[in-house]
């Protein structure tokens, strides 16, 4: 049995027999510097009431060295996993010793040491479930206990937890700093991060409310990081959310660290949030990436009070407070700070999120049933995220802002610091709104799947709107006319569809766009006239949001094979370049290198990946110098380039500096356009090392060995694929670099041979392997082949395996399945 594997049913007999009333952590990180120094030390002391005289505690290190209970020491009674605890009192003091170890792979203490300047940075991420990787505790989240940390560091570091520090003892090169208590929180939101980093403070105020900010990063980053723009947003969200929640900001202060090698985009850790590198750059940055930044940074705050001040009792009602910081994050954005626009991206590409995973045989409802922690890993997803977003954004649309709002602030109010399930948000929603919500739930939060609506039209002329997999709609029609070479909105119709074909008086015109201003969440389809209209003018269409309409529905119609890939990649290049909102700008350049890779029949693959490589060139010829399209479509080129080699000479200009006026190549970008030479063969060993010694940074480090690991010699790829799956010393970040040189260029001619070999080695990876480092082997090395032969037979043959294994699997094989039959059907 894998005891790590906690399930919900154990965890929930351990929390009504044990109440957790404090918990003291110390930690000895003194000796993080040291390469070869493995561990570090962690002694946990927890007070705890128990109605059974056994129970356990989770730990994951390098060793259990003592237990002492309520004074009395006991044998060490531990499988690697789980801490057993006899003879316990209705009331205790447990004291656990320990060995913690330094993580690579990003889950528990992750360590880093900066090449430019060799020093050493630490930062913890723990969701699900890898708290128990630094202290041995309680991992889950209905144990909510006041925590105090203690941290042993060298000294010049800053420390940080989740609160202020009530007391600093300095020595002779090291520092002693412990933390005044948090209030009662989750394992899974207690943080520590340690290191030269460098901070940036600032202060809100509100009233009586003085809240300090920090903004932290590598000293090696400092001077990319932005702190004004940063703290700007964080002052403008605090007054959003105060105000919207009539509910102060509990957790006396506020810490935005961005760290190395970070496996998510953020972390809502009270006081102490953390963030990705990725969100900083290294010198350009278009709006589209400091306004998911932005939306990050509001979700994460919604974060303090959806899942940190009321906290789901288990990891099935994860949704309650992920689809409600999505919706926040975008609606906050929306309304409180200069990125007005944050809806239009979320219709185009986050939402495309939750349609691709709501398609997939996996799919589950967004009040999920988690049944163990692996289980939950796997649900931070385009359910949990965006699907519950788009869901709640029709779900405002139904009942409006006021009542939902309101509905949220009894929902804190009523639940404070304590957990909940989705029913104790229903009865406040209920109460507010008049409305029996538990309909809603059921057809909404309770369901899989997602509807299809189209126009159609009978001989008589008359209209009906039809609906696939029906639930109830509340959305508008758009519309549009073209007039004086513009597309604008005529008129709007407002309606509330429940049945599978719903009838309706529709004038006509140029564009009929069903989902107007994309109130709903369902796929929508246009009909011939329409897509005609979208043929020739789809850039003249005025409003953003109704573009973002049209593109997904674009790309929707592309991955179910109604629409030709070819058709939509002609739309693309027509309408693409004349795009002037970057952020759908961005998510369109995607989906057409993806569309041509896998959608596109093998046939005219090659030609339309030519035209793709000529499109960014020219469109980047004809950008605006030093805009945000001109840089997008540099990147674009990069990318395209690696499939392609039409353009490797100019490719080789704009590294030799032969620029457009206004365009910066900053050392990502350098890295892009170099890596697509090297996959093409047109650069080779010697100049990666070359750009290595001129960025001799982390990212730099990163970005050479997938370099390196993409010359196109199959021998070269076999060595990466071997890293992959042997060099246990990889961290995160270059396990992912070595995986993408492996795929570089889509070339199966250098790597189909190891299709069989992939099959047999999953199943031990799963099992030797962190979850985080085994799910990017899988995912990432999973074998693009040109039938379903292997993958039917594997899970045909592997019914035994883990229930998450198998659910990867699965899902890789449906894209495949898709990729196939979309192919097929451009025939």
């Amino acid at each position: 049995m894998d005891t790590a594997n906690l399930s919900r049913e154990e965890t929930a007999a351990r929390s009504a027999a044990v109440s957790v009333r404090s918990i003291r952590v110390e930690l000895d990180l003194t000796g993080a510097p040291e390469r070869a120094r493995s561990g570090f030390p962690t002694v946990t002391t927890l007070e705890f009431g128990a109605t059974q005289d056994t129970t356990w505690l989770d730990f994951i290190g390098e060793s259990v060295d003592r237990v002492i209970v309520n004074g009395a020491e006991q044998e060490v009674a531990y499988d690697g996993a789980r801490i057993a605890l006899q003879g316990l009192a209705e009331e205790n003091v447990v004291r656990i010793e320990a060995v913690g170890s330094y993580s690579r792979s990003g889950e528990g203490l992750h360590r880093f040491h900066d090449p430019v300047d060799e020093h050493t940075y630490l930062y913890t991420q723990y969701e699900p479930a890898d708290s128990r990787r630094v202290m041995a505790c309680f991992e889950q989240p209905d144990m909510k206990a006041a925590y105090t940390f203690v941290i042993d560091a060298p000294a010049g570091w800053e420390v940080l937890s989740n609160q202020q520090a009530s007391k600093v003892d300095a020595g002779v090169g090291v520092q002693r700093v412990e933390f005044a208590p948090t209030l009662p929180i989750s394992s899974y939101i207690t943080a520590v991060a340690a290191g030269p980093y460098q901070r940036v403070a600032g202060e809100w105020s509100r009233d009586d409310q003085h809240i300090a900010l920090g903004v932290l990063v590598r000293r090696s980053l400092a001077q990319h990081l932005e702190s004004d723009e940063i703290l700007e947003v964080t002052r403008q969200g605090l007054d959003f959310f105060t105000d919207a929640f009539a509910y102060p900001y509990p957790w006396g202060k506020y810490d935005q660290i961005f760290v190395p090698e970070y496996n998510l985009g953020a972390m809502e850790n009270p006081g102490l949030v953390t963030f990705t590198e990725a969100y900083l750059s290294r010198g350009a940055a278009t709006d589209a990436q400091r306004a998911a930044r932005a939306n990050t940074i509001l979700h994460e705050m919604a974060h303090m009070w959806f899942g940190d001040l009321v906290t789901m009792k288990w990891w099935d009602d994860l949704w309650l407070k992920e689809s409600f910081a999505d919706y926040m994050g975008s609606h906050a954005s929306a309304v409180a700070t200069r990125f007005h626009d944050a809806w239009v991206k979320f219709a185009a590409n986050r939402k495309a999120w939750a349609y691709q995973q709501d398609q997939l045989p996996t799919t589950h409802p967004i009040v999920a049933d988690i049944t163990d922690l692996e289980a939950a890993k796997l649900n931070f997803d385009g359910i949990t995220y965006a699907k519950g977003a788009a869901v709640l954004k029709q779900l405002v649309a139904f009942v409006g802002d006021e009542a939902f709002f309101e509905g949220a602030r009894r929902y804190f109010a009523q639940n404070a610091f304590g957990n909940t399930t989705l029913d104790d948000f229903l009865v406040e929603l209920s109460a507010v709104s008049g409305r029996d919500m538990t309909e809603w739930s059921q057809a909404w939060l309770q369901t899989t799947g997602l509807s299809t609506i189209r126009l159609e039209k009978d001989e008589e002329g008359r209209s009906a709107l039809v609906q696939s997999d029906p639930r109830p709609h509340r959305l508008r029609i758009g519309l549009y006319d073209r007039v004086d070479g513009r597309v604008v909105r005529r008129d709007q119709i407002s309606l509330d569809i429940v049945d599978e074909r719903t009838s309706l008086e529709l004038p006509d015109a140029d564009l009929v766009l069903l989902n107007d201003d994309d109130l709903t969440y369902a796929k929508v389809r246009l009909d011939e006239a329409s897509l005609t209209t979208v043929e020739q003018s789809l850039s003249s269409i005025e409003d953003p949001l109704a573009r973002a309409v049209v593109w997904s529905s674009l790309w929707n119609a592309t991955r179910d094979g109604e629409l030709s890939a070819t058709r939509y990649t002609s739309i693309v290049r027509a309408h693409a370049p004349g795009e002037t909102n970057i952020g759908l700008l961005v998510g369109i350049l995607a989906n057409t290198l993806f569309s041509i890779r896998h959608y596109v029949s093998t046939t005219r693959r090659q030609e339309e990946q030519r035209a793709w490589v000529e499109t960014a060139w020219t469109a980047l010829q004809a950008s605006d110098a030093g805009s945000d399209a001109q840089l997008s479509w540099a990147r674009a080129l990069a990318t395209a380039s690696a499939f392609d080699d039409v353009r490797a000479d100019d490719v080789r200009a704009l590294l030799d500096g032969q620029v457009p006026e206004g365009l910066v190549i900053d050392p990502d970008l350098r890295w892009q356009l170099l890596t697509a030479l090297v996959t093409t063969g047109h650069a080779g060993a010697d100049e990666v090392a070359a750009e290595q010694e001129r960025d001799d940074t982390g990212s730099g480090r990163t970005a050479a060995r997938r370099a390196l690991a993409s010359r196109p010699e199959a021998s070269v790829r076999a060595g990466a694929w071997d890293r992959a799956w042997n060099d246990t010393s990889l961290s995160n970040d270059h396990l992912d670099a070595e995986i993408g040189g492996f795929r570089a260029g889509g070339r199966r001619d250098l790597i189909a041979g190891f299709d069989e070999e992939y099959f047999a080695r999953i199943r031990d990876a799963w099992a030797t392997r962190s979850i985080e480092l085994a799910q990017r082997l899988v995912v990432g090395l999973f074998p693009a082949s040109s039938d379903l032969t292997l993958v039917d037979a594997w899970i045909a043959e592997n019914e035994s395996v883990p229930a998450a294994l198998r659910r990867i699997v699965v899902e890789q094989r449906d894209h495949l399945a898709r990729d196939l039959r979309v192919q097929a059907s451009q025939d």
